[in-house]
Protein backbone atom coordinates (compact mmCIF):
# COMPACT_ATOMS: atom_id res chain seq x y z
CA UNK A 1 0.00 0.00 0.00
CA UNK A 2 1.40 3.40 -0.98
CA UNK A 3 2.04 5.78 1.79
CA UNK A 4 -0.94 8.05 3.10
CA UNK A 5 1.38 11.00 4.20
CA UNK A 6 3.78 13.00 2.32
CA UNK A 7 7.54 12.52 2.92
CA UNK A 8 9.77 15.13 3.14
CA UNK A 9 13.67 14.63 4.24
CA UNK A 10 14.54 16.04 7.82
CA UNK A 11 17.13 18.45 7.22
CA UNK A 12 18.94 21.32 8.27
CA UNK A 13 17.81 23.17 5.81
CA UNK A 14 14.54 23.00 6.46
CA UNK A 15 14.82 24.21 9.86
CA UNK A 16 16.66 27.64 8.81
CA UNK A 17 14.02 27.92 5.99
CA UNK A 18 11.35 27.35 8.79
CA UNK A 19 13.22 30.25 10.81
CA UNK A 20 13.64 32.37 8.24
CA UNK A 21 10.01 32.48 7.09
CA UNK A 22 8.29 32.39 9.97
CA UNK A 23 10.74 34.01 12.64
CA UNK A 24 12.42 36.51 10.27
CA UNK A 25 12.57 39.32 12.17
CA UNK A 26 13.71 37.41 15.52
CA UNK A 27 16.97 38.49 17.21
CA UNK A 28 20.02 37.18 17.22
CA UNK A 29 22.41 38.82 19.78
CA UNK A 30 26.09 37.82 18.72
CA UNK A 31 29.03 39.35 21.49
CA UNK A 32 32.62 39.15 19.46
CA UNK A 33 35.67 38.62 20.80
CA UNK A 34 36.34 42.94 21.70
CA UNK A 35 33.18 42.42 24.03
CA UNK A 36 31.06 44.32 21.59
CA UNK A 37 27.49 43.22 20.58
CA UNK A 38 26.27 42.97 17.09
CA UNK A 39 22.62 42.17 16.57
CA UNK A 40 20.84 40.55 13.38
CA UNK A 41 18.14 38.39 13.00
CA UNK A 42 16.93 34.93 11.57
CA UNK A 43 16.29 36.13 8.13
CA UNK A 44 19.64 37.23 7.98
CA UNK A 45 21.56 34.64 9.23
CA UNK A 46 19.67 32.61 6.44
CA UNK A 47 20.43 35.01 3.51
CA UNK A 48 24.34 35.33 4.56
CA UNK A 49 24.38 31.23 5.01
CA UNK A 50 22.69 30.81 1.43
CA UNK A 51 25.83 33.09 0.52
CA UNK A 52 28.49 31.24 2.50
CA UNK A 53 27.27 27.92 0.94
CA UNK A 54 27.32 29.52 -2.68
CA UNK A 55 31.13 30.59 -2.26
CA UNK A 56 32.11 27.32 -0.53
CA UNK A 57 30.22 25.55 -3.88
CA UNK A 58 32.48 27.68 -6.02
CA UNK A 59 35.50 26.38 -4.11
CA UNK A 60 34.81 22.88 -5.63
CA UNK A 61 34.05 20.86 -2.20
CA UNK A 62 32.94 17.62 -3.12
CA UNK A 63 29.87 16.60 -1.17
CA UNK A 64 30.90 15.38 1.97
CA UNK A 65 33.79 17.35 2.53
CA UNK A 66 34.54 17.96 6.57
CA UNK A 67 34.89 22.03 7.35
CA UNK A 68 36.47 22.52 10.55
CA UNK A 69 35.45 25.56 12.90
CA UNK A 70 38.05 26.89 15.67
CA UNK A 71 35.58 29.40 16.85
CA UNK A 72 33.71 30.55 20.00
CA UNK A 73 29.82 31.22 20.40
CA UNK A 74 28.85 34.11 17.91
CA UNK A 75 27.00 34.76 14.02
CA UNK A 76 29.38 33.35 11.91
CA UNK A 77 29.70 30.26 13.90
CA UNK A 78 25.71 29.89 13.81
CA UNK A 79 25.97 30.99 9.76
CA UNK A 80 28.61 27.91 9.38
CA UNK A 81 26.75 25.80 11.04
CA UNK A 82 23.87 25.94 8.97
CA UNK A 83 25.43 26.90 5.68
CA UNK A 84 27.91 24.09 5.68
CA UNK A 85 25.34 21.11 7.01
CA UNK A 86 22.45 22.27 4.22
CA UNK A 87 24.96 22.52 1.78
CA UNK A 88 25.86 18.81 1.87
CA UNK A 89 28.84 19.08 3.67
CA UNK A 90 29.88 18.37 7.26
CA UNK A 91 30.30 20.99 9.90
CA UNK A 92 33.45 19.63 12.11
CA UNK A 93 33.14 21.83 15.56
CA UNK A 94 36.45 21.71 16.93
CA UNK A 95 37.67 22.34 20.76
CA UNK A 96 40.18 25.02 20.87
CA UNK A 97 41.16 24.51 24.26
CA UNK A 98 43.15 21.18 23.75
CA UNK A 99 46.14 20.60 23.27
CA UNK A 100 48.08 21.12 20.26
CA UNK A 101 48.90 17.04 19.87
CA UNK A 102 45.09 16.45 20.05
CA UNK A 103 44.32 19.06 17.45
CA UNK A 104 46.20 18.19 15.01
CA UNK A 105 45.08 14.54 15.85
CA UNK A 106 41.74 15.44 15.26
CA UNK A 107 41.87 17.79 12.42
CA UNK A 108 43.90 14.70 10.47
CA UNK A 109 41.46 12.57 11.61
CA UNK A 110 38.44 14.32 9.72
CA UNK A 111 40.57 15.11 6.99
CA UNK A 112 39.23 18.38 7.11
CA UNK A 113 39.37 20.62 3.85
CA UNK A 114 38.25 23.85 5.22
CA UNK A 115 39.22 25.68 8.11
CA UNK A 116 37.22 28.32 9.98
CA UNK A 117 38.63 29.81 12.86
CA UNK A 118 38.31 33.64 14.72
CA UNK A 119 40.89 36.00 15.34
CA UNK A 120 41.85 35.08 18.65
CA UNK A 121 43.00 31.76 17.26
CA UNK A 122 45.52 33.22 14.34
CA UNK A 123 48.46 31.78 16.29
CA UNK A 124 47.15 28.95 17.21
CA UNK A 125 46.54 28.18 13.30
CA UNK A 126 49.61 29.31 12.57
CA UNK A 127 51.15 26.60 14.34
CA UNK A 128 48.86 23.80 13.01
CA UNK A 129 48.52 24.35 9.31
CA UNK A 130 52.08 23.02 8.18
CA UNK A 131 51.01 19.49 10.23
CA UNK A 132 47.59 19.52 8.47
CA UNK A 133 48.14 18.42 4.85
CA UNK A 134 44.51 17.70 4.11
CA UNK A 135 43.03 21.40 4.95
CA UNK A 136 42.86 23.40 1.60
CA UNK A 137 41.26 26.68 2.39
CA UNK A 138 41.92 28.56 5.57
CA UNK A 139 39.00 30.71 6.48
CA UNK A 140 39.16 33.93 8.76
CA UNK A 141 35.76 34.80 10.49
CA UNK A 142 36.66 38.26 9.92
CA UNK A 143 36.86 41.42 7.00
CA UNK A 144 39.90 41.24 5.21
CA UNK A 145 42.67 42.09 7.18
CA UNK A 146 45.92 42.79 5.98
CA UNK A 147 47.95 41.78 9.20
CA UNK A 148 46.46 38.32 9.46
CA UNK A 149 47.38 38.12 5.86
CA UNK A 150 51.61 38.99 6.64
CA UNK A 151 51.06 35.61 8.44
CA UNK A 152 49.15 33.07 5.88
CA UNK A 153 49.59 34.61 2.58
CA UNK A 154 46.79 31.91 1.32
CA UNK A 155 43.87 33.20 3.80
CA UNK A 156 40.73 33.31 2.98
CA UNK A 157 37.90 35.80 4.89
CA UNK A 158 34.57 35.70 5.89
CA UNK A 159 33.51 38.57 4.74
CA UNK A 160 34.95 38.34 1.05
CA UNK A 161 33.39 34.63 0.93
CA UNK A 162 29.35 36.39 2.10
CA UNK A 163 30.48 39.16 -0.89
CA UNK A 164 31.03 36.22 -3.75
CA UNK A 165 28.54 34.06 -2.83
CA UNK A 166 25.11 34.42 -4.03
CA UNK A 167 21.72 35.49 -2.90
CA UNK A 168 19.42 33.14 -4.95
CA UNK A 169 21.98 30.20 -4.24
CA UNK A 170 19.31 26.97 -3.93
CA UNK A 171 20.16 24.39 -1.20
CA UNK A 172 20.56 20.77 -2.00
CA UNK A 173 18.10 18.03 -2.16
CA UNK A 174 19.51 16.08 0.81
CA UNK A 175 18.86 12.56 1.90
CA UNK A 176 18.17 13.15 5.95
CA UNK A 177 20.49 10.54 6.45
CA UNK A 178 23.31 12.34 5.16
CA UNK A 179 26.02 13.43 7.31
CA UNK A 180 25.28 16.87 8.63
CA UNK A 181 28.19 17.35 11.60
CA UNK A 182 31.32 15.93 13.40
CA UNK A 183 32.11 16.18 16.89
CA UNK A 184 34.45 14.43 18.64
CA UNK A 185 34.63 13.12 22.46
CA UNK A 186 37.02 14.86 24.92
CA UNK A 187 39.51 12.08 24.78
CA UNK A 188 40.25 12.44 28.23
CA UNK A 189 41.06 8.38 28.77
CA UNK A 190 42.46 7.92 25.31
CA UNK A 191 42.57 9.36 21.74
CA UNK A 192 39.44 11.35 21.40
CA UNK A 193 36.75 9.35 18.62
CA UNK A 194 34.65 11.09 16.15
CA UNK A 195 30.50 10.99 16.20
CA UNK A 196 28.79 11.67 13.00
CA UNK A 197 25.77 13.34 13.44
CA UNK A 198 22.93 13.12 9.84
CA UNK A 199 20.04 15.83 9.35
CA UNK A 200 18.01 13.30 10.54
CA UNK A 201 19.56 12.81 14.16
CA UNK A 202 19.92 16.59 14.42
CA UNK A 203 16.34 17.23 13.68
CA UNK A 204 14.97 14.46 15.46
CA UNK A 205 16.85 15.61 18.53
CA UNK A 206 15.80 18.79 18.21
CA UNK A 207 12.13 17.96 18.27
CA UNK A 208 12.63 15.35 20.83
CA UNK A 209 14.78 17.74 23.24
CA UNK A 210 12.20 20.50 23.07
CA UNK A 211 9.51 18.95 24.23
CA UNK A 212 7.49 20.77 27.00
CA UNK A 213 8.90 18.11 29.64
CA UNK A 214 12.23 18.60 28.03
CA UNK A 215 14.15 21.97 27.13
CA UNK A 216 10.97 23.54 26.39
CA UNK A 217 12.21 26.50 24.52
CA UNK A 218 9.30 28.54 22.64
CA UNK A 219 9.59 31.57 20.63
CA UNK A 220 8.60 33.97 23.65
CA UNK A 221 12.31 33.19 24.82
CA UNK A 222 15.36 35.01 25.23
CA UNK A 223 18.13 31.93 24.81
CA UNK A 224 21.79 31.97 26.20
CA UNK A 225 23.60 28.67 25.11
CA UNK A 226 26.78 29.37 27.45
CA UNK A 227 27.63 25.62 26.22
CA UNK A 228 30.20 26.36 23.82
CA UNK A 229 28.95 25.79 19.78
CA UNK A 230 31.70 23.40 19.88
CA UNK A 231 31.16 20.95 22.82
CA UNK A 232 28.33 18.66 20.97
CA UNK A 233 26.95 21.00 18.66
CA UNK A 234 26.10 23.81 21.60
CA UNK A 235 23.53 20.69 23.28
CA UNK A 236 21.35 21.09 19.76
CA UNK A 237 20.28 24.80 20.88
CA UNK A 238 21.08 26.40 17.17
CA UNK A 239 18.54 23.58 15.74
CA UNK A 240 16.36 23.90 18.61
CA UNK A 241 16.26 27.80 18.65
CA UNK A 242 15.82 27.71 14.61
CA UNK A 243 13.07 25.06 14.70
CA UNK A 244 10.95 27.29 17.06
CA UNK A 245 12.39 30.90 16.62
CA UNK A 246 13.79 31.31 19.78
CA UNK A 247 15.95 34.83 20.13
CA UNK A 248 19.59 33.89 20.31
CA UNK A 249 21.79 35.32 22.81
CA UNK A 250 25.38 34.05 22.01
CA UNK A 251 28.03 35.01 24.40
CA UNK A 252 30.93 34.82 22.32
CA UNK A 253 34.60 33.98 24.65
CA UNK A 254 33.17 36.05 27.47
CA UNK A 255 31.96 33.29 29.93
CA UNK A 256 33.23 34.14 33.99
CA UNK A 257 30.19 35.12 36.05
CA UNK A 258 30.81 38.93 35.67
CA UNK A 259 29.92 38.95 32.33
CA UNK A 260 27.72 36.56 32.23
CA UNK A 261 25.54 38.40 34.89
CA UNK A 262 25.84 41.81 32.92
CA UNK A 263 24.95 39.99 29.41
CA UNK A 264 21.86 38.07 31.43
CA UNK A 265 20.17 41.59 33.09
CA UNK A 266 21.40 43.66 29.50
CA UNK A 267 19.64 41.23 27.59
CA UNK A 268 16.46 39.77 29.33
CA UNK A 269 17.39 35.97 28.89
CA UNK A 270 14.80 33.87 29.72
CA UNK A 271 16.82 30.84 29.74
CA UNK A 272 20.31 29.26 29.45
CA UNK A 273 22.23 26.10 29.00
CA UNK A 274 25.46 24.98 30.65
CA UNK A 275 27.77 22.97 32.56
CA UNK A 276 27.43 23.63 36.66
CA UNK A 277 31.38 25.53 36.70
CA UNK A 278 29.38 28.13 34.78
CA UNK A 279 26.46 28.36 36.95
CA UNK A 280 28.78 28.41 39.98
CA UNK A 281 30.45 31.47 38.43
CA UNK A 282 27.12 32.93 37.99
CA UNK A 283 25.84 32.27 41.69
CA UNK A 284 29.30 34.00 43.26
CA UNK A 285 28.90 37.10 41.23
CA UNK A 286 25.47 37.33 41.98
CA UNK A 287 26.30 36.88 45.82
CA UNK A 288 28.87 40.07 45.21
CA UNK A 289 26.41 42.45 43.40
CA UNK A 290 23.05 43.74 43.56
CA UNK A 291 21.92 42.71 40.15
CA UNK A 292 18.80 40.94 39.66
CA UNK A 293 17.64 38.76 37.01
CA UNK A 294 14.03 38.86 36.83
CA UNK A 295 13.54 37.60 33.57
CA UNK A 296 15.92 34.92 33.73
CA UNK A 297 13.79 31.73 35.39
CA UNK A 298 15.81 28.66 34.33
CA UNK A 299 18.62 26.64 33.30
CA UNK A 300 19.55 23.20 31.98
CA UNK A 301 22.67 21.76 33.48
CA UNK A 302 25.20 19.06 31.97
CA UNK A 303 28.32 18.01 31.59
CA UNK A 304 28.91 16.95 34.79
CA UNK A 305 26.86 16.09 38.08
CA UNK A 306 24.46 19.46 39.37
CA UNK A 307 25.51 19.64 43.09
CA UNK A 308 21.92 20.16 45.32
CA UNK A 309 23.43 22.95 47.37
CA UNK A 310 23.79 24.86 44.08
CA UNK A 311 20.46 24.38 42.93
CA UNK A 312 18.79 25.32 46.03
CA UNK A 313 20.84 28.29 46.39
CA UNK A 314 19.75 29.56 42.58
CA UNK A 315 16.06 29.05 43.44
CA UNK A 316 15.27 29.64 46.83
CA UNK A 317 17.49 33.20 46.60
CA UNK A 318 16.52 34.14 43.05
CA UNK A 319 13.61 32.31 42.02
CA UNK A 320 15.98 30.76 39.16
CA UNK A 321 15.40 26.94 38.46
CA UNK A 322 18.31 24.76 37.57
CA UNK A 323 17.28 21.43 35.74
CA UNK A 324 19.63 18.50 35.80
CA UNK A 325 19.96 16.88 32.18
CA UNK A 326 22.68 13.42 31.30
CA UNK A 327 23.79 12.91 28.29
CA UNK A 328 27.05 12.74 26.25
CA UNK A 329 28.46 13.46 22.70
CA UNK A 330 27.85 10.19 21.42
CA UNK A 331 24.04 10.90 22.27
CA UNK A 332 24.05 14.08 20.57
CA UNK A 333 24.10 14.90 23.57
CA UNK A 334 20.64 15.43 25.15
CA UNK A 335 20.02 11.55 26.66
CA UNK A 336 17.44 12.52 29.86
CA UNK A 337 16.15 15.77 31.86
CA UNK A 338 14.61 15.78 35.12
CA UNK A 339 11.62 17.17 34.72
CA UNK A 340 9.14 16.35 37.76
CA UNK A 341 5.94 14.33 37.78
CA UNK A 342 2.29 16.43 39.47
CA UNK A 343 3.08 13.58 42.28
CA UNK A 344 6.80 15.12 43.07
CA UNK A 345 5.05 18.24 43.95
CA UNK A 346 3.52 16.57 47.08
CA UNK A 347 6.59 15.18 48.35
CA UNK A 348 8.17 17.33 51.35
CA UNK A 349 10.86 19.84 50.60
CA UNK A 350 13.68 16.90 51.37
CA UNK A 351 12.38 14.56 48.94
CA UNK A 352 11.80 17.00 46.29
CA UNK A 353 15.58 18.01 46.61
CA UNK A 354 16.85 14.54 46.04
CA UNK A 355 15.06 13.76 43.22
CA UNK A 356 15.92 16.72 41.47
CA UNK A 357 19.65 15.85 42.21
CA UNK A 358 19.30 13.05 39.27
CA UNK A 359 19.54 12.97 35.62
CA UNK A 360 15.65 12.24 35.22
CA UNK A 361 14.20 10.63 32.83
CA UNK A 362 14.86 10.12 28.80
CA UNK A 363 13.25 11.98 26.75
CA UNK A 364 11.26 10.31 23.40
CA UNK A 365 13.73 8.10 20.85
CA UNK A 366 16.01 7.15 23.77
CA UNK A 367 16.12 3.81 25.70
CA UNK A 368 18.16 3.19 28.89
CA UNK A 369 18.55 0.09 30.23
CA UNK A 370 21.31 -0.77 33.47
CA UNK A 371 23.00 -4.03 33.75
CA UNK A 372 24.99 -6.24 35.75
CA UNK A 373 28.65 -7.13 35.20
CA UNK A 374 27.25 -10.44 32.84
CA UNK A 375 24.93 -7.53 31.08
CA UNK A 376 21.46 -8.73 32.86
CA UNK A 377 19.23 -6.35 32.91
CA UNK A 378 18.98 -5.02 36.54
CA UNK A 379 15.12 -4.18 38.23
CA UNK A 380 14.61 -0.49 37.99
CA UNK A 381 13.85 -0.07 41.20
CA UNK A 382 15.94 3.34 42.13
CA UNK A 383 18.28 0.53 44.13
CA UNK A 384 20.09 -1.66 42.14
CA UNK A 385 23.17 -0.40 40.78
CA UNK A 386 24.84 -1.44 37.70
CA UNK A 387 26.40 -0.70 34.11
CA UNK A 388 24.28 2.17 32.16
CA UNK A 389 23.32 1.70 28.58
CA UNK A 390 21.56 3.38 25.52
CA UNK A 391 20.22 3.36 22.65
CA UNK A 392 18.35 5.82 20.14
CA UNK A 393 17.68 7.40 16.96
CA UNK A 394 20.21 9.64 17.24
CA UNK A 395 22.50 7.36 19.59
CA UNK A 396 25.86 6.56 17.73
CA UNK A 397 26.65 3.46 16.52
CA UNK A 398 29.88 3.45 14.87
CA UNK A 399 32.59 6.13 15.30
CA UNK A 400 34.09 8.36 12.79
CA UNK A 401 36.59 6.25 10.40
CA UNK A 402 36.55 2.92 12.74
CA UNK A 403 34.79 -0.07 11.23
CA UNK A 404 33.94 -2.14 14.59
CA UNK A 405 30.48 -1.08 15.84
CA UNK A 406 30.38 1.04 18.91
CA UNK A 407 27.69 -1.14 20.53
CA UNK A 408 27.34 -4.14 22.34
CA UNK A 409 26.00 -7.84 20.33
CA UNK A 410 22.67 -6.50 21.38
CA UNK A 411 22.45 -3.48 20.18
CA UNK A 412 22.92 -1.31 23.18
CA UNK A 413 25.73 1.56 23.81
CA UNK A 414 27.66 1.29 27.11
CA UNK A 415 28.12 4.24 28.41
CA UNK A 416 30.39 3.65 30.99
CA UNK A 417 28.67 5.43 34.10
CA UNK A 418 27.05 3.40 36.84
CA UNK A 419 23.54 4.30 38.18
CA UNK A 420 19.27 3.04 38.88
CA UNK A 421 17.02 4.18 37.01
CA UNK A 422 13.31 3.68 39.08
CA UNK A 423 9.85 2.42 38.00
CA UNK A 424 9.17 5.37 36.18
CA UNK A 425 12.43 5.77 34.32
CA UNK A 426 14.02 8.39 36.74
CA UNK A 427 18.24 8.10 36.18
CA UNK A 428 20.33 8.50 39.06
CA UNK A 429 23.62 8.62 38.15
CA UNK A 430 26.23 7.50 41.26
CA UNK A 431 29.61 7.71 39.60
CA UNK A 432 31.62 7.37 35.76
CA UNK A 433 33.09 3.28 36.20
CA UNK A 434 36.32 4.43 36.08
CA UNK A 435 36.00 6.92 39.14
CA UNK A 436 33.71 4.92 41.30
CA UNK A 437 35.61 3.78 44.54
CA UNK A 438 35.13 0.27 45.24
CA UNK A 439 36.21 -0.34 49.15
CA UNK A 440 36.16 -3.65 50.87
CA UNK A 441 33.81 -5.02 48.58
CA UNK A 442 31.47 -1.80 48.51
CA UNK A 443 30.78 0.92 46.08
CA UNK A 444 31.10 4.38 46.97
CA UNK A 445 30.11 7.50 44.87
CA UNK A 446 32.55 9.89 44.31
CA UNK A 447 29.77 12.22 42.95
CA UNK A 448 27.95 12.02 46.38
CA UNK A 449 31.37 12.88 48.28
CA UNK A 450 31.71 15.74 46.39
CA UNK A 451 28.69 16.99 46.74
CA UNK A 452 28.66 16.90 50.27
CA UNK A 453 31.33 19.06 50.32
CA UNK A 454 30.72 21.53 48.04
CA UNK A 455 26.97 21.78 50.28
CA UNK A 456 29.68 23.29 53.21
CA UNK A 457 29.94 27.31 52.64
CA UNK A 458 33.71 27.23 53.19
CA UNK A 459 34.35 24.85 50.13
CA UNK A 460 34.24 26.32 46.32
CA UNK A 461 34.95 22.90 44.56
CA UNK A 462 35.59 19.72 45.09
CA UNK A 463 36.61 16.16 43.86
CA UNK A 464 36.94 12.85 45.24
CA UNK A 465 38.89 10.02 44.16
CA UNK A 466 40.01 6.12 44.66
CA UNK A 467 43.42 5.76 46.69
CA UNK A 468 44.72 2.39 46.58
CA UNK A 469 44.32 1.16 50.73
CA UNK A 470 46.68 -1.59 52.08
CA UNK A 471 43.58 -3.30 53.47
CA UNK A 472 40.34 -2.03 51.98
CA UNK A 473 41.89 -2.40 48.14
CA UNK A 474 40.13 1.50 47.84
CA UNK A 475 39.37 4.47 49.80
CA UNK A 476 38.41 7.92 49.50
CA UNK A 477 40.76 10.78 49.10
CA UNK A 478 39.11 14.22 49.00
CA UNK A 479 41.02 17.31 46.99
CA UNK A 480 39.43 20.40 48.18
CA UNK A 481 39.41 23.87 47.00
CA UNK A 482 38.44 26.67 49.77
CA UNK A 483 35.94 29.33 49.27
CA UNK A 484 37.03 32.75 48.88
CA UNK A 485 37.62 33.88 52.43
CA UNK A 486 37.23 30.46 53.73
CA UNK A 487 39.57 28.88 56.72
CA UNK A 488 37.73 25.55 56.33
CA UNK A 489 40.29 22.62 57.62
CA UNK A 490 40.44 18.93 57.70
CA UNK A 491 38.75 18.43 60.59
CA UNK A 492 36.17 20.68 59.86
CA UNK A 493 35.12 18.62 57.10
CA UNK A 494 35.40 15.58 58.01
CA UNK A 495 32.82 16.36 60.89
CA UNK A 496 30.67 18.29 58.24
CA UNK A 497 30.94 14.24 56.64
CA UNK A 498 30.37 12.60 60.13
CA UNK A 499 26.67 14.23 60.24
CA UNK A 500 26.06 12.98 56.33
CA UNK A 501 27.56 9.48 55.48
CA UNK A 502 28.16 6.27 57.09
CA UNK A 503 31.24 5.67 58.73
CA UNK A 504 32.89 3.88 56.39
CA UNK A 505 32.15 6.14 53.25
CA UNK A 506 33.86 8.94 55.05
CA UNK A 507 37.21 10.03 53.32
CA UNK A 508 40.21 8.92 54.38
CA UNK A 509 42.22 12.49 53.86
CA UNK A 510 41.20 16.13 53.03
CA UNK A 511 43.85 17.58 50.75
CA UNK A 512 42.86 21.53 50.35
CA UNK A 513 44.48 22.32 46.64
CA UNK A 514 44.51 25.73 44.87
CA UNK A 515 42.92 24.66 41.99
CA UNK A 516 41.56 21.60 40.53
CA UNK A 517 42.93 20.53 37.09
CA UNK A 518 39.77 20.32 34.35
CA UNK A 519 39.79 19.38 30.34
CA UNK A 520 38.75 21.98 27.98
CA UNK A 521 35.36 21.20 28.24
CA UNK A 522 35.45 21.84 32.59
CA UNK A 523 35.61 18.40 33.60
CA UNK A 524 37.91 17.70 36.45
CA UNK A 525 40.41 15.44 35.47
CA UNK A 526 40.69 12.69 38.50
CA UNK A 527 42.99 10.90 35.96
CA UNK A 528 45.58 13.48 36.87
CA UNK A 529 44.53 13.74 40.75
CA UNK A 530 44.91 10.16 40.85
CA UNK A 531 48.24 9.94 39.32
CA UNK A 532 49.19 12.45 42.20
CA UNK A 533 47.67 11.23 44.91
CA UNK A 534 46.67 7.48 44.13
CA UNK A 535 49.18 6.26 46.34
CA UNK A 536 48.79 8.70 49.26
CA UNK A 537 47.44 6.09 51.68
CA UNK A 538 50.12 3.37 51.08
CA UNK A 539 52.73 5.70 51.48
CA UNK A 540 51.30 6.76 54.65
CA UNK A 541 50.92 3.48 55.95
CA UNK A 542 47.03 3.84 56.19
Amino acid sequence: MPSPMIYQDLTTAALLGHAAQYHSETEIVSVSTGGEKERSCWGEVASRAQRLASALASLGLPPGARCATLAWNNRRHLEIYFAVASGGWVTHTVNPRLSVDHLRYILNDAADEVLFFDQTFLPLVAQLLPQLPTVKHVVLMESRSEAALSQLPSLLFYDDLLQQGMADYRWPQLNELTPASLCYTSGTTGRPKGVLNTHRSLVLHALSGNQPDAAGISAKDSLLPVVPMFHVNAWGTPFIAAMVGARLVLPGPHLDGDSLLQLLAAEKVTVGFGVPVIWAGLLAAMRRTEVRLPEFKRALVGGSALPPSMAEAFQRDYGIALTHAWGMTETSPIGTINTPLSKHDALPAQEQQKQRAGQGRPIFGIELQVVDVDGEPLPRDGQSQGYLQVRGHWVVEQYYGQDASALTAAGWFDTGDIGTLDANGYLAISDRAKDIIKSGGEWISTVELENIAIAHPGVRSAAAIAARHPRWDERPVLLCVRAEGGEVEETDLLSWFEKRVPKWQIPDRVIFVDALPVSATGKVLKNQLRQAYGEILMSEGK
